[in-house]
């Protein structure tokens, strides 16, 4: 009787961890992959990977700003998940992030970055982002909200034609 008891325990126990997860599993991409993160990642939802759809993206809050950049005439708006949300549902653990253009080009951004505001924008001005016009996906930090953001140090990090993320 008490083999039972703690086999019983023990299927309990195993049931419920694994309700929990997957409660808090990262869903895999239905459609084209746009971003794909690597490193140590708690929720990949790949093998040793956590990729996204536009559809997941979209899922994620949206959260939008307006500012002035570099790259435009004018201060245009930029709407997408924060990066931190984005992190947070891959479950990325780290303290760099390598962030990956379409092209191969790569830029460096410290993980505590996510903590400003960070957009990984996908509308411009309500509009998708398409790879012409930077898209589909720029990471963008929120500018005219300090002045210590508009330096080149951040619009250096800020990466357009997005395509990954390797987590350090």
């Amino acid at each position: 009787m008490k083999l039972l008891r703690c086999a019983l325990s023990g299927l309990i126990f195993l049931a419920s961890v694994l309700a929990v997860t997957a409660v808090h599993a990262l869903p895999p991409a239905q459609g084209r992959v746009v971003l794909t993160i690597t490193g140590p990642l708690d929720l990949a939802n790949d093998v040793g990977k956590a990729t996204f759809d536009m559809r997941m993206l979209e899922a994620l809050p949206q959260h939008s700003f307006t500012t002035s950049s570099p790259w435009y005439k004018t201060p245009v708006k930029f709407t997408g998940p924060l990066l931190a949300d984005v992190l947070k549902a891959a479950g990325a653990r780290g303290v760099t992030l390598n962030a990956v253009a379409l092209n191969g080009y790569k830029v460096r951004i410290p993980t505590s970055d996510a903590s400003l505001g960070v957009v990984l924008a996908r509308l411009i001005d309500d509009q998708p982002l398409s790879v012409r016009d930077r898209g589909p996906l720029f990471i963008v930090y929120p500018f005219d909200s300090a002045a210590a953001l508009r330096t080149s140090t951040y619009y250096g990090r800020s990466i357009w034609q997005l395509s990954a993320i390797e987590v350090e």
